[in-house]
């Protein structure tokens, strides 16, 4: 069975769902589109031979990139190296780019993809959970620079994005368990249903075959659709989406990337959590399920108690900053999510003690 999410807003796109579903991938792209260069992570060619034969048996002229793995490939160097391929190879206005892989090479990929000639066709592979409940979805595209994690980009939707659910069979288990830090997420910033289907069953969410992974996908997605849909560039709502994430950003670059990123959230949601607390926003009921939830699919909810200083110096630098005020995000109660402005060090810092170990 397929299903197929909208993606509203003034460039509308489908997010297509299934087992199996690489045949969907040429109309996708369209009719008009000659040359596809195809990105994918250069230590895994074997995840782009299907599309790549899904696309030649199409018609398609076919342009292999290969990226170095994750975090690694989000640089302004591969960037450009992808930039003077697209040139090489005669990548015009009218052809297209395929993002085959986990989250990063996604971002990659449409952050080239529309920054070549001011924009071209982008459809997107994801190829981990990561990847089809966040990162391919959305429109949001970066890369990473010294000073932090996705500060370059472009706002730039695809023209559809494509989860063969198939391929979560090879992720790794710890791959494929930090990724459902992002479902959750969706669960308590939107879709409380999502943390009823985990709570009912947590051993079968850390497998791609349990009894509720395909429910779990779909909501998940559904949330990130509405939310796009309604907010494209973050000026308002979207900024839901980033619901621990100030923290967990910090503690990527602190771990130089390498900490799976949804390991990071999960760690930020709980601080996201205590701040929500101490600040009297929510209760002490938001901050024992968060932990309980995300303790039930082995997903980490403390750090390093000697990291703070360090950590915080990297918050100072986030995109929810509007000039000197930093914005967090967080909850009045499961599904209702406020903003909080500026708030005092004594209170960040008295929140992160509470995770600290």
């Amino acid at each position: 069975m397929t299903s197929r999410i909208r993606v509203k807003g003034e460039r509308p796109y489908d997010v297509v769902v299934g087992a199996g579903v690489l045949s969907e991938l040429p109309g996708l792209l369209g009719d008009d589109v000659r040359t596809v260069a195809v990105v994918h992570p250069a230590s895994l060619p074997e995840i782009s031979r299907p599309v790549c034969g899904a696309l030649e048996s199409a018609g398609y002229s076919i342009v292999g990139l290969p990226v170095p793995d994750g975090e690694r490939a989000k640089s302004v160097e591969v960037a450009a190296e992808l930039w003077s391929a697209f040139g090489r190879y005669g990548v015009t206005r009218s052809d297209a780019v395929v993002g085959v892989g986990g989250g990063a090479t996604t971002d990659l990929a449409g952050f080239v993809a529309a920054t070549w000639l001011r924009g071209i066709k982008v459809v997107q592979v994801p190829t981990t959970l990561l990847g089809m409940v966040d990162a391919a979805v959305g429109g949001k595209t970066g890369i990473n620079t010294p000073e932090g994690k996705n500060l370059v980009g472009a706002f730039h939707p695809p023209a559809g994005v494509l989860c063969d659910l198939a391929t979560l069979v090879s992720v790794p288990r710890e791959d494929y368990v930090a990724g459902l830090a992002e479902i959750i997420k969706g669960g308590f910033i939107a879709d409380p249903t999502i943390l009823l289907l985990i709570e009912d069953d947590p051993e079968g969410a850390r497998v791609p075959d349990g009894r509720h992974t395909r429910a779990l996908i779909e909501r998940k997605i559904q949330v990130k659709a509405d939310v796009v849909g309604a907010d494209l560039r973050e000026s308002g709502m979207r900024e839901i989406l980033n619901y621990g994430h100030t923290l967990a950003h910090a503690i990527e670059r602190v771990e130089n990337y390498n900490m799976r990123h949804g390991e990071a959230v999960a760690i930020g949601m709980v601080y996201a959590a205590e701040l929500s607390r101490l600040s009297g926003h929510a209760g002490m009921g938001v901050v024992d399920r968060t932990r309980s939830i995300l303790t039930s699919v082995g997903l980490p909810t403390a750090y390093r108690h000697e990291a703070w200083p360090e950590l915080r110096d990297h918050m100072r630098v986030d995109k929810k900053n509007r000039g000197a005020k930093q914005r967090f995000v967080i909850l009045d109660d499961i599904g209702k999510v406020t903003r909080l402005e500026d708030p005092a060090e004594e209170l960040l810092e008295a929140a992160y003690r509470e995770i600290a170990r």
